[in-house]
């Protein structure tokens, strides 16, 4: 008896973070929600059995999304029509109920099978799709990062399966719930980062029937999918001017990959269509985005740089000075994650400030003694998180400079005002919200031990501080200056 053949293109983004616009480069047209979505519908057209689906962060990174908190990036997704959607963490930066005001006004299934109410267990979005197509039953389950938590942190109420080994059991239950469906080929759509994703696929039963991982969270651009555990983990690096793509040939009587070809497609003009509804739609917007924000703040010395979060750099540098003068405190610890452009000025703009630092948090100030401070910043520089796994890491204000030996896990240096910081010396550090509000898990230290057990909010709004500031400033300028030395 013949086997049974399907064929299934399947086209995948992530971590697409508001990039709406087209990019001009060495004379080439690159990216934009316009081609993607024309390249998606060429394909469509020409392969009878294609899905798009999109493994999370669809939000944050624009104006265009920030101002309209998420219901404009609602809308263009709703134009560029995917299949499916998995959540990733920074859905949640607008809150948990507007997220879920957000999912009412998609025309597209958003899947996340472990976020859920504690009691009485409540899953708060759909774990799972089945797509039929040609005669096949395709599932698709939606697993987030752990780094949703922290942004929910202050609610009791919620919870997450955030370890792999959870989610892995998650998904067993899923799949062991449809096995009467005659499921043909299981795609699991993850937020959780490369090297998570491998370690979730090599903790899957293989009578589970997990063909695919689709991953987003750690921004990785592969050569080629890894295979672990007989599945395939791809992933499509950040923002638009790529696209991944898989032609799958399904055999349909094991429900596994016969054989399949993987390409990371670019988006340019000289390959994909545009798609002018799209246009209209994000022009629409950027009008709207332009009037409020074009207004000049001030100008730069010259352009500053934030290349990398895991060390010290002039944005944040700058950022986290401007905050401890306005504060009045004696040490501020910028979020580097918080710091989303690796480059702005000389021209600084309103617009400019809200795409560099689009979370307006709450500021608070805390009393923390310099052995408190020790084991806090040890905690920030241990192995694990300078490993790239998009841990919390900082940027200091001035007076502060510390150099660490990683192969000895001890301080060389821990100064402040060019002396070593006593043990009982108490200084007033400023920190934003989300850092606040998960202390102990960025920190490694409880809140209650601090003086007070807790902090006092100095601000309401942090992109108030800065905009003043700015305005107010002649020719802001940073360097780089030693203040932390990662040995």
């Amino acid at each position: 008896m013949a086997r049974r053949y399907r064929n299934l293109t399947l086209l995948h983004s992530n971590d697409m973070h508001g990039d709406f616009l087209s990019e001009h480069a060495d004379e080439k047209v690159l990216g934009g929600i316009s081609m993607l979505s024309g390249y998606v519908s060429q394909v469509k057209a020409e392969r009878k059995n294609t899905l798009y689906c999109i493994a999370g962060d669809m939000l944050q990174g624009s104006l265009i999304d920030s101002e309209f908190k998420g219901i404009s990036t609602i809308e263009i997704m709703n134009l560029l029509s995917p299949d499916v959607v998995s959540l990733g963490n920074h859905e949640i930066d607008y809150g948990l109920a507007h997220l879920l005001f957000l999912e009412k006004c998609a025309k597209f299934p958003i899947v996340n099978a472990n976020l859920f109410i504690k009691n009485p267990y409540t899953r708060l979005f759909r774990p799972h799709k089945i797509i039929k197509m040609d005669g096949m039953n395709i599932l698709f389950i939606g697993i987030v990062t752990r780094e949703v938590m922290h942004s929910i942190q202050q609610d009791s109420l919620l919870g997450s399966l955030v370890d792999v080994e959870d989610a892995a059991r998650e998904v067993g239950r899923i799949c062991n719930a449809y096995r009467n469906v005659d499921i043909d080929f299981t795609i699991l759509l993850t937020h959780i980062g490369f090297e998570e994703d491998k370690h979730l696929a090599a903790l899957l039963d293989p009578a589970w029937g997990v063909d695919v991982i689709i991953g987003g969270h750690s921004h990785t651009v592969l050569e080629q999918p890894a295979l672990v555990n007989n599945i395939l983990i791809a992933q499509a690096g950040v923002g638009t001017k790529q696209i991944g793509r898989f032609d799958i040939v399904i055999d349909t009587d094991t429900n596994d990959v016969h054989r399949y070809e993987w390409q990371l497609i670019p988006i340019d003009g000289a390959h994909c269509p545009r798609d002018t509804q799209l246009e209209n739609a994000i022009a629409r917007f950027q009008r709207h985005v332009d009037e409020k924000y074009d207004r000049v703040l001030c100008k730069f010395l010259r352009p500053l740089t934030h290349p990398d979060r895991y060390r010290e750099t002039e944005l944040g540098n700058l950022m986290s000075d401007t905050l401890r003068d306005s504060l009045g405190v004696d040490l501020m610890l910028c979020g580097s994650g918080s710091i989303r452009k690796t480059q702005a000025g000389p021209l600084f703009t309103r617009g400019g400030l809200t795409e560099l630092m689009p979370f307006d948090d709450q500021v608070y100030v805390l009393k923390v003694t310099g052995a408190q401070l020790r084991r806090m910043i040890a905690h920030v520089l241990r192995d694990e998180n300078l490993g790239g796994a998009h841990g919390e890491f900082y940027q200091f204000s001035r007076d502060f400079h510390v150099t660490y030996d990683c192969g000895l896990r001890q301080f060389e240096r821990f100064e402040y005002g060019g002396l070593p910081l006593a043990d009982d010396r108490v200084l007033r550090v400023g920190l934003q919200q989300y850092h606040y509000k998960n202390f102990e898990t960025f920190f490694g230290l409880p809140l209650s031990e601090l003086e007070g057990g807790k902090g006092t909010v100095a601000a309401t709004s942090l992109l108030d501080i800065l905009e003043e500031c700015f305005a107010a400033a002649l020719h802001p300028d940073a360097q780089v200056e030693g203040r932390l030395v990662i040995k």
